[in-house]
């Protein structure tokens, strides 16, 4: 964004060729892989064959003046990109969720997503993001209550949903942080701040007797929270998002090899 500022280009409405993009900005290649992805994607589409204009537009509809037929490649905004583009004459318009999202010839498919969320296994292959798991993960409660007698809440996880202070970069770039879950993680979490509890219903409290009240709080809120002055600045996330982070973080997206995440106490509060 500052080097958008220095060049005077304005990212809502300006349209740059290739030619204009690497006069203004050179090549840019990502913080963190030293990829200059412009080039990389130039190249595949010309290795494949074909040939490939560059256009840099944040407006959809730019692109409506070299084709009317558009595959959309975004991810959480694809519904609405759809949309700009029919809205404003596309003859053809499909996404990536459109594609492999029933068996080819038997490969395999995604119903829901399609190709998004799929990661590249081979120069010739990629592995799909999962589908059809909500009977594994029900299993696997139903196992762990037989064979230890705790009921655990189960979530197939991918990426988690966070943003990077440093690159400033979305981590999620699967649809969804979890593509199944068992029931108990349903919802939002319920929470009332503490800070805001000591800093204001009982600031003239102190030791054990802004404790005891502060533990009261908590074990008469209500079952919903919402608009209460004593949740805001809770988090208000679906915990498939939340703890989907927290495992994705722990286990790390490299070579650690960590199959299994368990995590335990998230449901604790100050009172237990």
């Amino acid at each position: 964004m500052d080097k958008l500022d220095e060049a005077g280009v304005n990212p809502y409405s300006d349209v740059l060729t290739l030619e204009r993009y690497r006069e203004l900005f050179g090549k840019n290649a990502h913080e963190f892989t030293g990829v200059d992805y412009v080039e990389y994607y130039g190249n595949l589409v010309r290795e494949c064959g074909a040939e490939v204009e560059i256009i840099f537009a944040n407006q959809p509809r730019a692109i409506l003046e070299y084709t009317d037929t558009v595959l959309t490649c975004d991810i959480h905004t694809r519904a609405r990109t759809k949309r700009i583009l029919k809205a404003a004459g596309a003859k053809v318009v499909c996404g990536l969720d459109d594609i492999l999202n029933a068996s080819v010839n038997g490969s395999g498919f995604n119903e829901n997503y399609g190709l998004l969320g799929s990661n590249k296994s081979t120069e010739e292959s990629i592995k799909l993001f999962p589908h059809n798991c909500q009977p594994f993960v029900l299993d696997v409660q139903k196992r762990v209550l037989e064979a230890t007698g705790k009921h655990v809440e189960v979530m197939v996880y991918g990426d988690g949903a966070f943003k990077d202070p440093k690159g400033k970069i979305w981590e999620l770039a699967d649809p969804v942080v979890s593509p199944a879950y068992t029931d108990g993680l349903v919802g939002t979490p319920n929470e009332l701040k503490l800070k805001y509890l000591a800093d204001n219903d009982y600031k003239d409290l102190s030791g054990e007797e802004l404790k005891k009240a502060i533990s009261e709080s908590i074990k008469a809120k209500d079952d919903n929270l919402v608009g209460n002055m004593a949740s805001q600045g809770t988090t208000p996330r679906q915990l498939t998002d939340l703890i989907g982070s927290l495992c994705d973080l722990t286990s790390g997206s490299g070579d650690k090899g960590t199959p299994v995440v368990l995590v335990q106490g998230y449901f604790d509060n100050y009172t237990t």
